[in-house]
């Protein structure tokens, strides 16, 4: 079938349940619990930071990531700032950032006094590109006692912080041996990867720490929220501690022994998400069942693809992904407008943050492959249960 704008529409309506309404990109599906859980709070009035239901999220988290330690916490960006502190990241270091992720990357390394350093992702995972990566470093980085510095700008690159794209793993082994190599730590932005596995191991596993987010338009949601995992005890402790005002124990007294952040998630967030996770498995089942039509459907149009996990993953395909031939990338505007006006939620991928104006003059590598991609990548509708 030749590439027309009119065959994406007349896939999308071959796919998804459509009964005269507009389809969203990716809304919530409360089919469990979660009304059950939410009331329980209301009721018994405990429906701020202290409950139950924030404990047994956390506990469930653990359970399911297989991590040590999960703290939940208010969003995934404040997830991602405590992880850079626990990490280490100081003023004026560096932090690598793929251009082609969310903004909340980069403004957490923002958070930090730190400065953003972007690199260049993968076609074969739309992530971080580890190989690309280590031959940058070897050209800028230079090693002193402290760790890795940048020729260029005299300043530490402490950190790599690699983002799960649209759920997809980034090719972990390989960025957890370049940051070995050039005493970097790696922290996992997997805020889109909760249900994602890389090597038959749930991804925050790899970094010192991770950060996975709740946000309403995710696979799992509690409305607003994150959560910090790490396999470090230590760690564990300490982001419990400076989530939670960096309060010493106490039966009235006030006083603390950190600087601290009011972050932790609310009991009422918490219930939301523990029944959400009971429904985690049923959801991923759905979302894969759905890319299993979009693929069939869509491998008769010349033109566009539509994104596939990489080989040594399993993704929750938290957002399905159309790329266009390089030819057909002039029509992103228009299929975007089209489909639309006929009633189907699509979007393009974020704007490459080194475009961005704040961050225009941060340093960064060649990024010919997140360029390439930001032209070509439409975002269709990608909700639990979508599929006819």
């Amino acid at each position: 079938m030749t590439f027309h704008i009119e065959n994406v529409v007349e896939t999308l309506q071959s796919v998804i349940s459509k009964c005269d309404e507009f389809v969203p990109l990716h809304e919530p599906s409360f089919q469990g619990n979660e009304w059950m859980y939410v009331k329980e709070c209301i009721d018994s009035g405990w429906v701020s930071s202290v409950g139950k239901y924030v404990n047994k999220f956390e506990e469930m988290l653990v359970d399911y990531t297989g991590v040590k330690h999960a703290v939940a916490v208010v969003n995934g960006t404040a997830a991602l700032h405590v992880c850079l502190i626990l990490a280490g990241v100081e003023p004026n270091d560096e932090v690598l950032v793929p251009a082609l992720t969310f903004i909340a990357t980069a403004n957490a390394v923002t958070y930090c006094g730190a400065i953003p350093h972007f690199v260049d992702s993968s076609y074969e995972t739309l992530g971080l590109d580890p190989v690309k990566l280590d031959l940058y470093l070897k050209e800028i980085g230079e090693q002193h006692k402290d760790g890795c510095y940048n020729k260029v700008t005299g300043r530490r690159i402490k950190a790599v912080l690699p983002m799960h794209t649209f759920g997809h793993p980034v090719d972990l082994d390989n960025l957890a041996d370049v940051c070995l190599r050039y005493n970097i730590e790696l922290v996992e932005d997997a805020a889109e990867s909760l249900g994602s596995y890389y090597k038959g191991r749930h991804t925050g596993n790899w970094g010192k720490v991770a950060a996975v987010s709740f946000n309403g338009n995710k696979v799992v949601t509690t409305g607003g929220g994150g959560a910090i995992l790490t396999n470090s005890d230590e760690l564990g402790k300490l982001a419990k501690h400076i989530t939670t005002t960096a309060k010493k124990p106490h039966p009235w007294a006030f006083d603390h022994d950190h600087i601290g952040f009011n972050y932790r998630m609310p009991n009422l967030n918490a219930a939301l998400g523990c029944a959400q996770l009971e429904m985690l498995p049923k959801f991923i089942e759905q979302k894969r069942a759905l890319t299993n039509l979009y693929a069939n459907a869509f491998h008769r149009i010349k033109g566009v693809e539509l994104f596939t996990e990489p080989s040594f993953a399993k993704s929750n395909y938290w957002l399905q992904v159309l790329i266009l031939e390089e030819q057909y990338a002039c029509e992103k505007e228009n299929i975007l407008k089209v489909t639309n006006d006929q009633g189907f939620m699509t979007r393009p991928v974020w704007k490459p943050l080194h475009e961005i104006s704040m961050y225009e003059k941060c340093p960064k590598m060649n990024l010919e492959v997140v360029e390439s991609l930001a032209r070509r990548i439409i975002n269709i509708p990608s909700s639990a249960g979508l599929a006819k």
